[in-house]
C-alpha cells in the first residue's frame, strides 16, 4: 500500500507486540521511525526494520538510560560506533529537568562525544532525533560547536522531538533550519499548541512517542488514529485544511528519511 501517514518518532522495541506492528505497518500505509534508547537494541531493531517496508531503525541512548545507570561509558562508545556509520540516530539528547539534575555531565559527555564522532565521519541524508528537556540551547551550542547546524550536503537534519524549550530556543532552532515532530500529548499543552501554530509547515513532522509507558498493548491501527488527530489539531490551530497539513508533512517526511 502506498505510503499515507509516517510517525517520526516512535519506540517499537518498548511496545507490547512489537513483531505484530512491524508486520501491519506497510500493509497500512504506515512508515514509521523506530527511535531507540540503547545501542546494544540496534542491531535486531535494524534486522526487523530491513525485513518490513516502511519501518526505518535509528540508533539511540536516551538520557534516561543514562540517568538511571541502565547505560554507562561502555554503551556511549558502542553508540558512537555505531553512529560513524549510520544514518539514522535516534533518540538522542539531553534532560535537565530536575530529576535528572546530578546526571548532566555523563549526558554532556555523551551528547558532545556523538556530535563529535558525526562531525568526523560526516553522511549526507543523516537524521537525528533529538529529546531536548530544560536543554534545547545546550543541545543547539554543542551542535554548532561541531558545526552540525551549517547549511551544507553533508550537515544532518536535526529533529527535536516534542519541543518543549522557550519561545527564544523555538526561533533559534527554526532559524538553523531544525525540524520539529509533534504529537498529541504536546498539544494537551498551551505553550505546545502555540508551539505548533508556529512551526512552518516546511519544517513539521508528525510522531507519537509510543508507547506511552513500555509494554503497553497498541497496533499500527492506533499509530494511525493518534497521528491523524494530531493532523486535525494542527490543522485547526494553523486554520487551514488537514489534507493540507496530511500533505505537507507526509512531503517533508519522504524528504528527511529518503522514502520511495
Amino acid at each position: 500500500m502506498e505510503l499515507q501517514l509516517f510517525d517520526a518518532h516512535c519506540h517499537l522495541d518498548l511496545m507490547a507486540c512489537p513483531d505484530a506492528i512491524a508486520s501491519e505497518v506497510a500493509a497500512m500505509g504506515l512508515g514509521l521511525f523506530d527511535c531507540g534508547v540503547d545501542p546494544r537494541d540496534f542491531a535486531t531493531a535494524n534486522k526487523c526494520a530491513a525485513c518490513h517496508p516502511g519501518i526505518t531503525a535509528g540508533i539511540g541512548l536516551h538520557p534516561w538510560w543514562l540517568a538511571d545507570g541502565r547505560c554507562g561509558t561502555a554503551e556511549i562508545d558502542l553508540l558512537c560506533k555505531f553512529a560513524a556509520q549510520e544514518r539514522y540516530i535516534g533518540e538522542v539528547g539531553l534532560d535537565f529537568s530536575p530529576r535528572f539534575a546530578d546526571t548532566e555531565g555523563i549526558q554532556t559527555q555523551a551528547f558532545d562525544r556523538l556530535c563529535q564522532t558525526l562531525s568526523q565521519y560526516p553522511l549526507p541524508g543523516r537524521v537525528l532525533s533529538i529529546h531536548a528537556i530544560r536543554a534545547a540551547g545546550a543541545i543547539l551550542n554543542i551542535l554548532e560547536s561541531h558545526s552540525l547546524l551549517e547549511d551544507t550536503p553533508s550537515s544532518p537534519v536535526i529533529i527535536f522531538h516534542w519541543f518543549s524549550g522557550t519561545s527564544d530556543e523555538l526561533v533559534r532552532a527554526r532559524n538553523a533550519g531544525c525540524y520539529f515532530s509533534v504529537n498529541e500529548r504536546m498539544l494537551a499543552s498551551k505553550r505546545g499548541r502555540e508551539y505548533a501554530r508556529q512551526i512552518p509547515l516546511d519544517r513539521l513532522l508528525l510522531e507519537t512517542d509510543s508507547p506511552a509507558e513500555p509494554n503497553t498493548e497498541t497496533s499500527a491501527q492506533s499509530l494511525i488514529r493518534s497521528l491523524t488527530r494530531t493532523s486535525m489539531r494542527i490543522a485547526s490551530l494553523k486554520n487551514c485544511d488537514a489534507k493540507r497539513i496530511e500533505s505537507a508533512v507526509l512531503a517533508n517526511a519522504r524528504s528527511v528519511f529518503d522514502l520511495r
